[in-house]
């Protein structure tokens, strides 16, 4: 399980943002937001530091 701090991920577009970065990488990773806490939880194969990568060049760095 991957945990991010998304501090810039507000609302609900940047919550779609967030979730089709992250199923673009990994079409097969579940994702869980919590927008209230910018917690993002990803269940991938991939590295995290994939998908803080790709989120990053969306605006979305994890703290």
């Amino acid at each position: 399980m991957i945990e991010l701090t998304l501090p810039t991920m507000t609302c609900g577009h940047c919550v779609k943002t967030v979730t089709e970065t992250v199923q673009r990488i990994d079409a097969a990773a579940r994702v869980a937001i919590d927008l209230p806490t910018h917690l993002v939880r990803i269940e991938s194969s991939q590295p995290a530091e994939t998908f803080a990568a790709a989120l990053a060049e969306e605006g979305f760095d994890a703290a």
